[in-house]
């Protein structure tokens, strides 16, 4: 199965393509620009999701709902977010169907127009913030810490599976504060979430940093990201934190009473990832066989693949996985016996390597006869031959030890693309010959920026946190600049 995939050194694009659907993650649906999430794709969503939603909860943070329609009213009262969202929204103008003259085709009907269009959230700040003003008057009140999963719509007219589709879920967090201090403080600190989910949930490594105000979150002040590099040397903004300000809170005049009586403005952030998460996944850590997924992801951490010829060393192999299994599940280790006879080993075998199972154990009747497991890594493709004594303990350690190789490996490829250039020509080549983070001067001016994107399709992918302040020259106007900038084409 897996050895049908295009290599990624032959069309990197074709192979992420492939194997997403080839994986059952996802497919393509009669419905334009918008997927279908397989069982199998989902169920790694959902250990994400409930991953990301423990983390949520344990920083105080509750989960609501909102509605999914907008009045478009809503989306002039903060001009510059609808400038950022104009062009992507879906609208709703019209609340009824009919039958045509016909008899047969079915058509809008013109007598049921919407007094007022409705825009199927693009984004939920403006819906939010409208139902905050009835829930805030008073100090008291604050903070307001509330996330919502949902789905939104954008309509991007290029599409791919899981980076950008018309209609994707995600998370996004809706806060409330006090204070500019308390605000800045809950979008940093949700940033932090976002990079320590990635790296030790995902094996991901990743950048933070902050946006340039060309790449900012329409109505934001400051946009907190975490930045990852794919294999194909494309970076991937894989999580987003914005300090708001009081912008949402002006313009639906949201205030409070503070300890002395004053009436102020409330202070916002919002955050959010999404299943773009899913591709970032699949291009950090994926090879030409297929999937490769970090054990704390994986819907199946463990399959066990019986080899037998008949019914009797079935029953006793059976036996033998079934006590294994059990032993396991106690530890909380999803594990799965694939007994099915209607496909052979070598088949399953294939099954599991394109679906990136981090360990697969073969049990046959030598393996019965020698107490032992016949135990193969999805990561390095190796395999051993493992006592019936110490699997249990071997099968625990094997799943840590995939785990941190696979940020081993993502992290010494993203250092090893990470390039610091002084010059535009030195940019320019390895952007193109080399690609990753290209780590360069930058004068601090938008129309620089726009330029540089302009010439190469390099956009500053974000100022990191801990870059060094040095005094230096812009690549490509020569003008003083204080520190570099990770630059890089992206997904």
């Amino acid at each position: 199965m897996g050895k049908n995939l295009t290599k990624r050194s032959e069309d990197y694009s074709k192979w992420y393509n492939e194997l997403v659907v080839k994986a059952d993650l996802a497919e393509n649906s009669a419905v334009r620009g918008c997927m279908v999430i397989k069982p199998y794709g989902y169920a790694i969503w959902e250990k994400m999701q409930a991953e990301l939603d423990r983390m949520f909860k344990e920083t105080g943070h509750e989960n609501a709902y909102f509605p999914l329609f907008i009045p478009k009213s809503y989306f002039s009262k903060e001009a510059s977010h609808v400038d950022g969202f104009a062009k992507e929204c879906a609208v709703v103008t019209h609340y009824r169907l009919r039958t045509g003259e016909d008899g047969k085709t079915i058509e809008v009907d013109p007598d049921a127009k919407l007094e007022e269009e409705l825009i199927v959230r693009p984004t939920s700040e403006t819906i939010i913030w409208d139902t905050y003003k009835g829930w805030i008057q008073s100090y008291r009140d604050l903070p307001i810490l509330v996330n919502q999963w949902a789905n939104v719509v954008r309509w991007e007219m290029r599409t791919r599976l899981f980076l950008r589709t018309a209609e994707f879920l995600w998370q996004e967090g809706h806060t409330a504060h006090a204070t500019e201090k308390e605000a800045v403080a809950e979008a940093e600190q949700m940033m932090n979430v976002y990079a320590d989910f990635a790296e030790n949930f995902m094996a991901i490594p990743v950048v933070k940093g902050v946006k340039t105000a060309n790449e900012r979150f329409a109505g934001a002040i400051e946009t907190y990201c975490i930045e990852a590099l794919m294999q194909d040397g494309k970076a991937l903004q894989a999580g987003t934190s914005h300090f708001l300000g009081q912008n949402f809170a002006k313009a639906f005049d949201v205030k409070f009473a503070t300890k002395e009586g004053k009436q102020e403005h409330v202070w916002a952030t919002s955050w959010g990832v999404s299943t773009r998460l899913m591709g970032a996944l699949v291009m950090t850590h994926s090879d030409d066989n297929g999937l490769v997924l970090p054990p704390n992801l994986a819907p199946i951490q463990v399959v066990i693949v019986p080899i037998y010829r008949n019914d009797e060393q079935f029953d006793a192999i059976s036996e033998e996985a079934k006590e294994l299994m059990a032993k396991l599940r106690k530890l909380n280790i999803s594990v799965k016996y694939d007994n099915r006879d209607t496909h052979k080993p070598g088949f399953k075998f294939n099954e599991y390597e394109l679906k990136g199972v981090p360990v697969r154990i073969a049990l046959g009747p030598k393996d019965l006869e020698n107490g032992t497991f016949e135990v193969a890594r999805r990561d390095t493709l190796s395999k051993e031959v493992v006592a019936s004594a110490n699997i249990i303990e071997h099968i625990q350690q094997l799943l840590e030890e995939i785990q941190a190789n696979l940020y081993t490996k993502a992290q010494t490829y993203r250092d090893e693309h990470t390039t610091e250039v002084n010059s535009f020509d030195e940019f320019k080549e390895v952007l193109n010959n080399k690609g990753g983070f290209v780590a360069a001067h930058w004068d601090g001016t938008p129309e620089t920026e726009d330029k540089i994107k302009d010439f190469t399709k390099a956009t500053i992918r974000c100022i990191a946190l801990d870059r060094k302040e040095e005094s230096g020259t812009c690549v490509l106007t020569g003008k003083p600049s204080t520190g570099r900038v990770l630059f890089a084409k992206a997904y």
